[in-house]
């Protein structure tokens, strides 16, 4: 490996840690010893990377303009064509433009001599979803979760009962055969999960509520049992 594509690895392995990383988590990382971590480290300050921290405390990488954008590897594009693809062909077709629109930013600032540009695809998402037709806007549904409304819903249940429903929209989760919204119930007073085909209406009461999404979230994921952390490393 050339010392600049180690120099690129360590920036890219630097931007997944959200807290101080040690130079021997980085040296494993990368195949190298400490002192060639340490010496990369010194080398990327001298070039403006916002690193801080030192030998025996750790690193982290601050955001920073300075820095000029990676470069995806043709596996990285050919996984983010595959879930952009998949994203698309869920919620009737809701984020198809979205997709379109960021593969083809992404396509606009590639150098014509990447590899990808020049590569047949080996893999291609099938049209394979069967979640039946939803009755609401979905855009609805998705404005009053990043807003932490309440809204109240007309749901008819597993047995075919009509119900009207005061929820805190929290969660939209997509299934082959069926998409769920995750949600607080003032009636039932617990974590409800709504199939959204059995939504009949919907109505943002555009009244806030608390606790916060946030807090609502890791209360539910606890409850459920779900580790889902961004932070891996």
């Amino acid at each position: 490996m050339s010392r600049s594509q180690r120099l690129l690895d360590l920036l890219q392995l630097l931007r997944r840690y959200k807290y101080p990383v040690s130079a021997e988590t980085l040296a494993s990382k990368l195949d190298v010893s400490v002192r060639t971590i340490y010496r990369d480290i010194a080398t990327l300050q001298a070039q403006r990377a916002d690193i801080r921290g030192e030998a025996g405390v750790g690193y982290i990488l601050k955001p920073s303009s300075d820095l000029p954008p990676m470069m995806f590897t043709v596996e990285e594009l050919e996984a983010l064509r595959l879930g952009a693809e998949w994203v698309a062909k869920q919620a009737n077709g809701e984020f198809s433009e979205a997709v379109n629109n960021a593969l083809a930013k992404i396509a606009a600032v590639l150098p014509s001599e990447h590899e990808a540009k020049h590569r047949e695809d080996v893999i291609r998402v099938a049209s394979t979803i069967n979640a039946p037709a939803v009755m609401v806007d979905l855009s609805e549904l998705k404005q009053a979760i990043k807003h932490e409304d309440k809204a109240e819903i007309s749901y008819i249940d597993a047995k075919g009962a009509i119900s009207c429903r005061v929820i805190w929209p929290m969660l939209i989760g997509m299934f082959e055969l069926h998409h769920v919204l995750v949600a607080w119930c003032e009636t039932k007073q617990a974590y409800r999960n709504f199939r959204l085909e059995r939504i009949q209406s919907w109505q943002n009461l555009q009244q806030k509520y608390q606790p916060s999404r946030h807090a609502l979230l890791s209360e539910w994921q606890a409850l459920e049992g779900i580790n889902h952390s961004f932070n891996r490393y």
